[in-house]
């Protein structure tokens, strides 16, 4: 028997190319690069991953992860961020990046804050 393939539906282009561009295509920056233009277009990220975090902190939470805030901004705000083609854009690259700048705004969150070594820049 032959496997079925699925080649020809309507869309899959789209999908693979979302999925695996085309190599040789240039990244828009590093994602430190790329974070700190998100963070200067989205100001009120940093401003609730913050009241998050202290919510947290109260609430006497071990640990906190920044993907567990990271999803908690996506399903309470349906709110856009300003993404470079100005579509809703919440990237998981930035969790470290996050976790960091709140560990450096807020010094006495860093033992409850999890934070990984970075693999790039």
């Amino acid at each position: 028997m032959s496997a079925v393939t699925q080649d020809h539906l309507p869309g899959l282009e789209t999908v693979r190319r979302i999925v695996a561009p085309a190599t040789g295509t240039p990244r828009a920056g590093t994602i430190q690069e790329r974070f700190e233009q998100f963070h200067g277009a989205n100001p009120w990220v940093l401003t609730e991953l913050e009241r998050l975090t202290a919510e947290c902190i109260e609430a006497r939470f071990a640990t906190i992860s920044l993907g567990m805030l990271f999803e908690l901004v996506r399903y309470s705000y349906g709110r856009a961020t300003l993404g470079s083609d100005g579509d809703f854009r919440l990237n998981n690259d930035f969790r470290s990046r996050y976790a960091r700048l709140l560990i450096e705004l807020h010094p006495e969150w860093a033992p409850r804050i999890e934070v990984r070594a970075l693999r790039t820049d």
